[in-house]
């Protein structure tokens, strides 16, 4: 069952997470942050979050890989990858891993927000399908 309109991201990068944060509160959306892949690991051994934007360069585990785990961990979260660097081999790599979308830095908040309100949408008919 899904949890109310919260967005977990995960960046290193402190003005990423203030900028996204403040941009995503601002529109009606619960927001938690997390600066490590680990760091997001705790945050949802505690609490449910379906829609996540992950940036692939993170310190220690990658965002690709924290992307699978939670993908296995949970099957119908949507979580989106956000580079600095983009590149069609890393579009597949991300597509592998279960990314919904690639955005590259610096992603415009309209895109993002889109990609967040369409997730919902998605989440919305599959808990009415009764799939989750």
């Amino acid at each position: 069952m899904m949890d109310g309109k919260k967005i977990l991201v995960v960046d290193d990068e402190k003005q990423i997470l203030d900028m996204y944060s403040g941009f995503f509160s601002m529109k009606g959306y619960g927001v938690q942050t997390a600066k490590s892949a680990e760091e997001a690991l705790e945050i949802l051994e505690k609490e449910q979050y379906w829609v996540m934007f992950l940036d692939l360069n993170l310190p220690g585990m990658s965002g690709v890989d924290l992307c699978r785990q939670i993908c296995r961990d949970r099957p119908m979260a949507i979580c989106h990858a956000v580079t600095g660097y983009g590149s069609l081999y890393e579009l597949h790599d991300c597509r592998k891993a279960g990314f919904e979308d690639l955005f590259i830095k610096p992603a415009g908040l309209r895109d993002l927000l889109e990609a967040a309100e369409h997730a919902f949408k998605k989440l919305e008919r599959w808990r009415k399908g009764g799939t989750m």
